[in-house]
């Protein structure tokens, strides 16, 4: 492992100020200088105390004592960040002893290593299904914690056992977490809006909800008319032809792949499908997701025990697809983990409701009148075009039509929006138009021309700029591709504007 990476790792896995100001200053990880053998055995004594709080953690799990696990584990984090901030102001300590421990224990957390799934089964099915018709119900009526939202089941096997913590994983926590941490926000608070919508087909799939967030962050960031320069649509980025094959086509001048629903239901289906063709396999599955699955097949062949980070895999993948697997892992990562990367997403209340116009009015008019009301930043045009993704924002739309919105509107359309100064100004503002120029009056340019001396057809038509050399050739039966003309030659010209 190389310096710097060992440098990165130390600031991705132990989120503790201290350790930035002088974690990477040797190779050992500490400061330089003589090595204060008594500090540093000091501090492997913490870290064998919580390595052997994991195992005690895991014994209270089996005993059923799931409080005293949990105390456990938290105990054992705080000792081991502590211990690892010191480690970094200590001469001779190596960080990296850390990691693994560290790593564990985040698993172990994340109910990874649970000996028993009864209890968060039975969690998990107090959850309310959404009413996909209404949009009346979900689950997010529910406030799940969001430990629990990580154990969902992935084919038998726990997401966390299946991100393996490696090189490439690492650097995408980082890249999410630094310059992409605003993307990151911006895709968490779109989609707990839009998680009543998509989140039911994910249950009902048995797919973790993580691994919905972090293909849904790294596609669309949570627009849902998103459209990539290959042609992929939608929240969740189907090809035309993929998109078909799960039922998303085109109804009404409607394409389905915009319909968050219905997106995640083909996407859970796709993943399902693919699980199985991969053998489980979630990096490859997401790789084909990417890449192609046909690709995807032709280098695995029967192998699907490979890694995905194997060279003659890895390296015979589009670079886009090396980089997007790890980094559809590192978003589902922090999704389950925010805490311990510092790293706090916004409360969003998701609820869903809905309003009915009481006057005419767009969804860009409603936006200006709505503000930032509950303080959103940004404003709502983004969750209005989301919740609606069949109406074109900027059509008019008829007072009765209903609307499907954040509960939290509710209100503040009743007092913002259906009287009063904003929804006037709304109106006045989208009833500008940018003015465009009137037809060009025709040139009054003759409709033949004498060839002069010098000229040259192509220099012709530049200069009287009406019309193209081959159009002026074709009237003249000129041939290419010299089109010679003479002195005194009287071309024909066609009709036409400056």
């Amino acid at each position: 492992m190389s310096l710097s990476l060992s440098c990165r790792l130390s600031r991705l896995l132990l989120p503790v100020p201290m350790l930035l100001l002088g974690a990477c200053a040797s190779m050992g990880g500490g400061p330089s200088g003589p090595v204060n053998e008594q500090a540093v055995n000091a501090l492997y004594g913490q870290l064998d105390q919580a390595s052997q709080a994991y195992q005690t953690a895991i014994d209270q799990q089996r005993s059923g004592d799931q409080a005293a696990s949990q105390q456990t584990l938290d105990n054992a984090l705080d000792t081991l960040k502590k211990a690892s901030a010191q480690c970094a102001d200590t001469a001779g300590c190596d960080p990296q002893r850390f990691f693994s421990v560290f790593d564990h224990l985040l698993r172990l957390k994340d109910g990874s290593f649970a000996a028993d799934d009864a209890s968060a089964a039975e969690d998990d099915a107090d959850t309310p299904e959404a009413d996909q018709t209404t949009g009346e119900t979900s689950p997010i009526l529910k406030d799940v914690p969001q430990a629990q939202r990580s154990v969902t089941l992935l084919r038998g096997h726990k997401l966390s056992d299946l991100i393996a913590m490696n090189g490439a994983v690492k650097s995408a926590l980082e890249e999410w977490l630094t310059w992409l941490r605003p993307n990151l926000m911006k895709a968490y608070i779109n989609y707990e809006y839009l998680r009543y919508r998509m989140w039911p087909a994910y249950k009902k799939a048995d797919l973790p909800e993580a691994l919905l967030f972090g293909i849904l962050a790294k596609e669309s960031g949570g627009k849902v008319h998103a459209v990539s320069r290959s042609g992929a649509a939608g929240p969740l980025q189907f090809m035309y032809a993929t998109g078909r094959r799960f039922g998303l086509v085109t109804k009404d001048g409607f394409d389905e792949r915009f319909d968050p629903a219905l997106a995640a239901k083909a996407n859970a289906e796709y993943l399902n499908e693919q699980l199985k063709v991969f053998n489980d396999n979630l990096e490859l599955v997401l790789g084909a997701y990417n890449g192609g699955e046909g690709r995807m097949r032709r280098l695995v062949g029967g192998h699907t025990a490979v890694s995905f980070y194997d060279p003659k895999i890895y390296f015979s993948l589009p670079r886009e697809t090396r980089e997007y697997v790890p980094m559809v892992l590192a978003a589902a990562w922090l999704f389950m983990h925010p805490d311990s990367y510092h790293l706090t997403f916004p409360r969003i209340d998701g609820k869903p409701g809905h309003i009915t116009l009481t006057r005419q009015a767009s969804l860009s008019e409603l936006s200006i009148c709505l503000g930032q009301a509950h303080h959103m930043r940004d404003g709502w045009f983004r969750t209005l075009r989301n919740l609606n993704p069949r109406l074109d924002p900027q059509k008019e739309l008829d007072a009765g039509t209903r609307l499907q919105v954040p509960k939290i509107l509710v209100k503040p359309y009743k007092d913002d929006c259906q009287d009063g100064p904003w929804p006037i100004l709304a109106a006045d503002l989208h009833s500008g138009t940018v003015p465009t120029p009137p037809p060009p009056p025709p040139s009054g340019l003759p409709a033949r021309y004498r060839v002069r001396h010098g000229d040259t057809l192509g220099g012709i038509v530049s200069r009287l700029g009406c019309s193209s050399v081959h159009r002026v050739a074709r009237l003249n039966h000129l041939r290419g591709p010299h089109y010679r003309i003479r002195v005194g030659q009287h071309l024909r010209l066609p009709r036409c504007h400056r």
